[in-house]
């Protein structure tokens, strides 16, 4: 995919907080991780910020990860941009990195028996049974080549690691040696506008930076 030639603008949304993130555990793919109240709060910032800068009832394509956490962010954003969240499509392409058997463990758990986890870029170590990044890339490539002609612009809520990548290959970022290109992590309830390769940031959200 050229990032040059995909239609629109894309504003990606990073969830709000969980219970797994404050309580430092591996979220990874998990489907069903709760938004804890500074989740909703950071939820609430974003879509106050994306109704400031595109104004109510925009022509957007919704997209969100399947999983509990992007769907409640999704919910929160959308009442704020006079939209139906029930019009927006799921999509597991969008879903965060697949942690295998580390998954739900605790980090100071799995930092004691296999070292440290997250590297000195924010990157999470792979599961020896999770997933690589390059099909990540594959993934989140896939459903850019398949919305690419969409009309008008989409708002698309989904995780920190895989959206790192996402915004990677939309921005043609150089390939990183985790074996895809991932730009630097933002803190949960962060919202970026990818337009033409180029990435500006709309709002910069409060939550914890690291994945």
């Amino acid at each position: 995919m050229n990032p040059l030639e995909r239609r629109g603008r894309d504003f990606v949304a990073r969830h709000g907080e969980t219970v797994f993130n404050a309580a430092r555990r591996l979220q990874g793919d998990a489907p069903h991780t709760p938004l804890t109240r500074a989740g909703f709060a950071q939820a609430e910032e974003m879509g106050r910020a994306l109704r400031d800068f595109l104004g109510p009832r925009p022509k957007l394509t919704m997209y969100a990860s399947a999983t509990g956490r992007a769907l409640q962010t999704l919910a929160i954003i959308a009442e704020h941009l006079e939209l139906d969240w029930h019009e927006a499509h799921h999509d597991n392409r969008l879903t965060e990195i697949g942690m295998g058997a580390w998954g739900g463990r605790y980090y100071a758990d799995v930092i004691g028996e296999f070292g440290p986890v997250v590297d000195e870029r924010g990157l999470l170590r792979c599961a020896p049974d999770g997933e690589r990044y390059e099909a990540i890339a594959a993934r989140v490539s896939s459903w850019l080549d398949d919305t690419s002609n969409d009309d008008g612009d989409r708002l698309v809520i989904m995780h920190g690691i895989s959206s790192r990548v996402m915004r990677g290959v939309m921005t043609g970022a150089p390939m990183d040696p985790c074996g895809a290109p991932v730009l630097p992590g933002h803190p949960q309830g962060t919202v970026t506008m990818i337009e033409r390769g180029r990435e500006t940031v709309v709002h910069l959200g409060a939550g914890y930076a690291p994945a």
